[in-house]
């Protein structure tokens, strides 16, 4: 059995440049911002987004909004090893935070946990380096990775839903640039609806640039919908917590959206919200037009409730109307 199913109509993507700095040949860009990105300062988690000048390197101009960028750390590991590469989504759209490509961004949550045996304090090595870089620093970066998680090559074909939880935000940040804020062609005729999901309004990211973006493009074609899975909001018609997956159970224009065959998904954050999206799709949608997005055998649909995350690709398999990118 197949892993993906093909079906009409799937959209076609662009050929993209990749790997053009290995990690054993990096780049060395130099930091130009390095902003908190939170709705609010009393946010529970550190979040930043950090701009790196890539200019006159080969990752220039090269790269598309959707794909990732490689950091690599200073120092080496409890193992005396250099540190390994780590990959970051870029958030800015194929025109660069700049303008003109040459200055790339990510949005970086500081890792700070405790170690479950011994009790000790865990920092993320990649993570507090790039929060804590200041402007003018250098920072050895590879890339771009990543060749299915862009946008079509016709981009005014499709409409978008994208589904967002924590930093899985930072590419719609850049397609949401690339669709509407192009600098040199008229904003998209696409659709777009965007739920992003965090435990509390103060961990949202982004949020008043969404806002006002949402606010700006014309005829209601951006929509921007939260999910707040530890704290009430407005949902329906009472206040309740949520998470992305129930902004589908009960938002009319989302469910009527994916009817259409102009409706591409893509999923970005953490490992296993793709689950909860997935079942929430296969009872809120018709048969036909569930198909047009799972491959579902007639056991797991009998038991939507028992998924787990392993049958993905397997028993639930997305068509190439449906992109993850999880972490």
């Amino acid at each position: 059995m197949s892993d993906t199913i093909t079906i009409p109509g799937i959209p076609n993507l662009p050929e993209v440049s990749m790997h053009l700095h290995t990690p054993a040949a990096p780049a060395v860009g130099v930091v130009v911002s390095n902003e908190r990105c939170t709705a609010s300062k009393k946010a529970a988690g550190f979040v930043r987004h950090v701009a790196i000048d890539v200019s006159g390197t080969q990752i220039a101009g090269k790269f598309v909004s959707g794909q990732s960028f490689g950091v690599i750390p200073p120092g080496v590991d409890s193992k005396g090893n250099s540190h390994k590469v780590r990959l970051y989504s870029i958030a800015s759209p194929t025109f660069g935070e700049d303008g003109k490509g040459g200055v790339i961004a990510t949005t970086v949550k500081r890792l700070i946990d405790e170690h479950q045996e011994t009790g000790g304090l865990h920092l993320g090595v990649a993570s507090n380096y790039l929060c804590s870089l200041k402007p003018g620093d250098s920072v050895k970066v590879s890339g771009p990775s990543g060749k299915r998680f862009v946008l079509p090559t016709d981009r005014n074909a499709h409409d978008y839903v994208f589904v967002a939880t924590g930093t899985g935000i930072a590419p719609f940040r850049g397609m949401l640039h690339d669709l509407y804020l192009h600098p040199q062609r008229p904003a998209s005729t696409s659709r777009v609806t965007l739920v992003m999901g965090v435990p509390y309004a103060t961990e949202l990211l982004y949020d008043a640039e969404l806002r006002a973006m949402a606010a700006g493009v014309e005829g209601g074609r951006f929509r921007y919908l939260t999910a707040l899975s530890r704290e009430t909001q407005e949902a329906g018609k009472g206040r309740r917590t949520m998470y992305v997956q129930d902004r589908l159970t009960e938002d009319e224009e989302l469910r009527a959206m994916l009817t259409s065959e102009r409706t591409l998904v893509y999923i970005c954050g953490i490992a296993g919200m793709e689950l909860g999206i997935f079942q929430a799709m296969s009872t809120q949608l018709r048969a036909d037009v569930r198909e047009q997005y799972l491959g579902i055998d007639a056991e797991s649909m009998a038991n939507v409730g028992a998924w787990e995350r392993r049958m993905i690709h397997k028993q639930v398999r997305p068509t190439r109307r449906v992109f993850m990118e999880v972490y």
